[in-house]
């Protein structure tokens, strides 16, 4: 009987718990499922265009460090370049990164081309961009395609014609949508022949005065 009531007595082993709702073997309390965070859209469109490994000439000998050349753009007309120079690649596109977001520009757009045919030159880079019709694609290379595609335009054709060095052509590029003019500013035959009238009746009306 005694060895009855001391089995009976024994307390019975706690029940497991399974799930999410387990302890964990640090004591800290039940495991529960780990936030899942959606993926952050990104704003702008972010292009390296050129790392180039760069040299200065010091004392003890040569201190090499890298620059990069950046494209941030929105592909709806918003556009910068940025170049900086860093101690490792990471540092100087990063560097390049925000010079860019802080010298974006504002390109008039057209139906997905230019509304007119640009011309640039910036040093020996000198850029020629003309309008395209639908379905023409983006017949530029290198620099100014990319810079034309961050910006937004799906057709145009572009020629270089003069250095090939890739800074000078991304500012030329730069340069050259910065100066495109929107519709109502352009100069026409038929404005031109409006302010030719406007001009007529005031000189003659100063010759009557006289």
């Amino acid at each position: 009987m005694a060895e009855e009531k001391a089995t009976s007595a024994a307390p019975a082993a706690p029940a497991t718990q399974t799930g999410a709702q387990a302890p964990r073997r640090d004591g800290r309390g039940p495991r529960g499922p780990r936030p899942q965070f959606a993926p952050e859209e990104k704003q702008f469109d972010e292009r390296i265009v050129h790392i180039d490994r760069v040299a200065r000439v010091v004392k003890g000998g040569r201190r090499f460090r890298f620059r990069a050349l950046v494209v941030v753009g929105d592909r709806k007309g918003k556009v910068g370049i940025g170049s900086a120079k860093g101690a490792d690649v990471t540092a100087a596109v990063s560097k390049a990164t925000e010079a860019a977001k802080k010298h974006f520009i504002k390109a008039i757009l057209y139906k997905g081309t230019l509304p007119h045919e640009v011309e640039a030159k910036v040093s020996g880079a000198h850029i020629l961009i003309m309008p395209a019709a639908p379905g023409t694609g983006l017949i530029a290379g290198g620099v100014v395609r990319t810079i034309l595609e961050v910006a937004g335009v799906s057709d145009i054709l572009s020629k270089s014609l003069g250095s090939s060095n890739k800074t000078n052509i991304a500012y030329a590029t730069i340069e050259a949508l910065q100066s495109l003019q929107p519709s109502q500013n352009w100069v026409t035959t038929k404005l031109a022949a409006s302010k030719k009238t406007d001009k007529k009746p005031v000189a003659k009306a100063k010759k009557e005065e006289e």
